[in-house]
């Protein structure tokens, strides 16, 4: 198998974060697990911009991203039925809480095997984290 037909059977995974080295740490993590990687983003506008032009297994979506809510990208996936799973420290608040209802929750600092579980939960038996 060349390495262009191993990265057309990977799972695409969209990665939305604004901490750069938490960012490339998550990627890494995603890419040795079997992973296509989409991002990382720092931006909402980037991300918005990147979804319809890529067929996505998944997202993993920082919630608050220099004071930006990402709920427009949340939004967006989900019209587009794409598993999303949000990492943020901002996800636990009353507020936000209710509207983020029924999505998978990666808290900061980010767990490897959580996320892997949650990956495989959330983004099917296809994905081989």
């Amino acid at each position: 198998m060349t390495e262009a037909e191993y990265l057309n059977d990977c799972p695409t995974i969209l990665l939305l974060e604004d901490d750069l080295l938490l960012a490339m740490d998550m990627e890494d993590h995603l890419l040795q697990t079997g992973h296509k990687i989409i991002g990382p983003f720092g931006r909402i506008v980037d991300a918005m911009d990147a979804i319809p032009r890529n067929d996505l297994a998944g997202a993993i979506v920082d919630l608050n991203l220099h004071g930006e809510l990402s709920v427009p990208v949340i939004e967006m996936l989900q019209e587009r039925d794409v598993p999303v799973i949000i990492c943020s420290s901002h996800a636990e608040l009353p507020e936000l809480k209710s509207r983020l209802d029924g999505l998978p929750m990666l808290s900061k600092p980010w767990n490897p095997e959580k996320l892997n579980r949650l990956v495989k939960e959330t983004f099917g038996a296809n994905s081989p984290a």
